[in-house]
């Protein structure tokens, strides 16, 4: 038996998973799962789904709900459907321009089949499609079902994050109903940062922010009457934590841009508001986000500084070569960091494509700038999976990176299928997905300090060195620091989950 954890110990180490050859519970837990690989891969998914992974940092929430829901929720609201294209239409319905009732794919087979084939990435090859393209398409398809529905996305996301072992969300939305973006054009964009900023505010730009927080209010007690919170009978659900990323629509025009940035910054400078960031999304490689890519760094640059406590992460790199122009891939990145101040970088795909991409790794090594990786979105949209994928790159360089889902329910995706799809086109193991999951909340944008001193290492805070992190009775001093973070507190109930899974083993 020793001599079999010790060559699974070696292979593991093959993996960049050194740790000294010991048969404590992680050990045994690599040894496991190794095994599994090597043996029995099928079983790897089982182990994965119940391994504990910390956050999920990058998550759409409109995308993050399977197509079976929304057609459940545009059924019963009455919507219509067109029978060419599955876009759906407000009542009512008429048969004479080719739209029917939702209801009816409930005893229609084929239309349901096309729903779903249309509003998610099931049998997307036989859409005629790219990829690209058909992911795309499918938000303004099912887009109408999700009006109202908030609290109701925000309960199937959590309880699925919940059946998956991760602890904490953050969930991009923008919640204040379009206010922003409409201020945005009545306003409009004169190239003036101060000015443009001074006449959203004259124009009331501060009621958007409160439209927000009041719909994002009034969401969550409709996703706690779902899951029966504060029940006996309460999902597990309830009990994952969460925060929301405003998301900025980059292929808007300039002045409502700039007007839902500010929107953004407002919420995730209040410490009311459960919003901590902004972001922002839509294609990459369309026109208006290439076009005005660069003037929205500086938007971003220059509202940063005065909204002190907002965070900033950015969809960057989301792009391949024949996707856009070579140039097109040599500095998204890096401006996204360098002028716009990003903390956290979403995708990251064509970063080996940048200007002195070696010394890009290496300065977001030393920023401690985090990755976003989402393999399934990458694959889909991107065509870009196992080797040509940058994920081992960033490793190498010591980029912090975690795992994330993007739109896991247009992916037919989840969090356990993405450590699944590291495992096998990877070659990642147990020990770097620990990591992962360790790292992901490091870098959540959660109030407090961190349990760990050096987050590398994962060496624990002065107050709580010396002692087993997880452990049910921490120090005195250890406690008192632990009830001033949440951040920590997360943490810490992290690693009560690791020791709980790996003595299983």
């Amino acid at each position: 038996m020793k001599r079999i954890f010790l060559i699974l110990a070696v292979f593991g180490a093959s993996l960049g998973n050194a740790a000294p050859l010991t048969t404590g519970p992680e050990q045994r837990a690599v040894a496991h799962f190794e095994t599994l690989r090597q043996q029995r891969p099928a079983e790897m998914l089982p182990f994965l789904r119940e391994m504990p992974k910390g956050a999920d940092l990058h998550n759409h929430l409109s995308g993050a709900v399977y197509a079976e829901s929304f057609v459940q929720w545009a059924a019963s609201t009455g919507l219509c459907v067109s029978q060419s294209d599955f876009t759906l239409t407000a009542p009512p319905c008429d048969p004479v321009k080719g739209t029917a009732p939702v209801s009816n794919a409930l005893t229609d087979e084929a239309l349901y089949g096309h729903l779903i084939d249309s509003w998610s990435m099931r049998n997307w090859e036989k859409s005629g499609q790219t990829g690209h393209d058909h992911f795309f398409d499918t938000f303004g398809k099912f887009g109408r079902a999700g009006n109202g529905q908030t609290g109701a996305l925000l309960a199937e996301v959590l309880a699925r994050a919940a059946r998956g072992h991760v602890s904490y969300v953050e969930l991009m939305l923008s919640a204040d109903e379009g206010m922003a973006t409409a201020l945005g054009r009545k306003v409009g964009w004169s190239g003036d940062f101060a000015g443009t900023l001074d006449l959203l505010k004259a124009a009331g730009i501060a009621s958007a922010a409160e439209q927000a927080k009041h719909n994002l209010r009034a969401a969550e007690v409709q996703k706690d009457a779902l899951l029966r919170c504060a029940t006996l009978q309460a999902d597990p659900g309830c009990g994952v934590s969460f925060r929301y990323v405003y998301q900025v629509l980059r292929a808007n025009a300039m002045g409502p841009v700039y007007a839902q940035m500010v929107t953004g910054f407002t919420l995730a400078n209040d410490p009311d508001s459960k919003v901590v960031a902004v972001n922002l999304v839509q294609p990459e490689d369309s026109l208006a986000a290439m076009q005005n890519f660069s003037m929205q760094m500086q938007m971003l640059q220059f509202l940063r500084p005065r909204y002190p406590l907002a965070n900033l992460a950015l969809h960057a790199g989301e792009l391949a070569p024949g996707l856009v122009p070579p140039d097109g891939l040599s500095f998204h990145i890096r401006d996204s960091i360098l002028v716009a101040g990003a903390q956290r970088i979403g995708h990251g795909v064509d970063v080996l494509h940048e200007t002195s991409a070696i010394e890009l790794l290496k300065l977001m090594a030393k920023r401690g700038v985090m990755v976003e990786i989402c393999l399934t979105s990458n694959d889909a949209i991107l065509g870009v999976r196992g080797s040509d994928h940058p994920l081992k790159s960033y490793l190498h360089y010591g980029v912090p990176v975690s795992l994330s889902t993007d739109d896991e329910g247009v992916a037919r995706s989840e969090m356990s299928m993405e450590y699944l799809k590291a495992a096998k086109e990877q070659g990642l193991g147990y020990r770097q997905f620990k990591a992962m999951a360790r790292t992901g909340l490091e870098h959540a944008f959660v109030t407090g300090a961190s349990l760990w001193r050096d987050a590398r290492k994962f060496s624990t805070s002065p107050a709580c060195a010396g002692q087993q992190p997880g452990r049910k009775q921490p120090s005195q001093a250890c406690s008192k620091f632990l009830a001033t973070s949440d951040k920590a507190r997360l943490q810490w109930t992290l690693e009560a989950d690791f020791s709980a899974f790996e003595n299983r083993y």
